[in-house]
């Protein structure tokens, strides 16, 4: 990110999202299920990723999760691979997933992914 980039996470009812001056969003979309907070789909526009944008995104959800005492159940890939890459952020997550290894996240990661690519396949 240049020092010129200003962008905050911003939050509108089931969406964390980023706005980008060039009118593109990136964002986080989610749901609460009583005590759970499920990170659902990310998406950063391709000229921003890269950038660590998908990572503030779920950093506020973290953020937010603790501040509400919820316990995150990530779905969507980039959601598990933040908290493969961020193990200091894993007392939020739900069980099983706070109990996983980093292989079993890994291989989570993994599921994920291959799901919404056959999801996204036109």
């Amino acid at each position: 990110m240049s020092s010129g980039d200003s962008v905050k996470v911003e939050k509108r009812g089931m969406v964390y999202f980023i706005r980008f001056e060039d009118g593109s969003k990136a964002w986080l979309s989610f749901k609460v299920e009583g005590d759970k907070l499920y990170l659902m789909e990310t998406y950063t526009p391709e000229q921003h990723r890269g950038k660590g944008y998908a990572k503030m995104l779920v950093k506020a959800a973290v953020n937010d999760a603790r501040n509400q005492g919820l316990e995150i159940i990530p779905i969507c890939s980039y959601s598990v691979y933040y908290f493969i890459k961020e193990a200091s952020d894993r007392d939020v997550l739900a069980e099983p997933y706070r109990s996983m290894s980093d292989e079993e996240l890994r291989k989570y990661f993994e599921e994920r992914l291959s799901e919404e690519r056959s999801r996204h396949k036109h």
